[in-house]
């Protein structure tokens, strides 16, 4: 996997950084390649988040998910590189994202993954 993926990534400050409320980003169109099989994957990427100073500008995020059409990376792995690379560029005060993968084999799957700022 490529580290400067995250790079692509872009943010944007939040007007109202006093008040919590909550971001619902939808990318149906998410594809990477199965790492076992070369075979293509689907997935509705759901992110809901409460930002804190930043809010991630939408069109990096397209460029940034796009980059991962061609790696071979399961979905487990992608979900949490993904959510990993986000809160590292946001730094939200929390955030959630919902991988939903579509069938292969008459087997779908969903992952999720959690972050929650602490308190310092």
């Amino acid at each position: 996997m490529n580290a400067s993926f995250r790079d692509i990534l872009e943010t944007f400050e939040n007007q109202f950084p006093g008040r919590d409320y909550e971001i619902e980003i939808i990318c149906p169109e998410f594809t990477s390649v199965c790492p076992k099989t070369g075979q293509p994957d689907f997935a509705t990427l759901t992110f809901t988040y409460i930002p804190d100073q930043k809010c991630v500008e939408l069109k990096s995020l397209k460029l940034y998910l796009q980059a991962f059409r061609n790696e071979g990376i399961f979905y487990e792995n992608v979900t949490n590189r993904i959510l990993d690379d986000l809160v590292a560029v946001v730094a939200p005060r929390r955030m959630k994202l919902v991988a939903a993968f579509g069938p292969r084999g008459g087997i779908s799957e969903n992952v999720t993954a959690i972050h929650e700022a602490t308190s310092t």
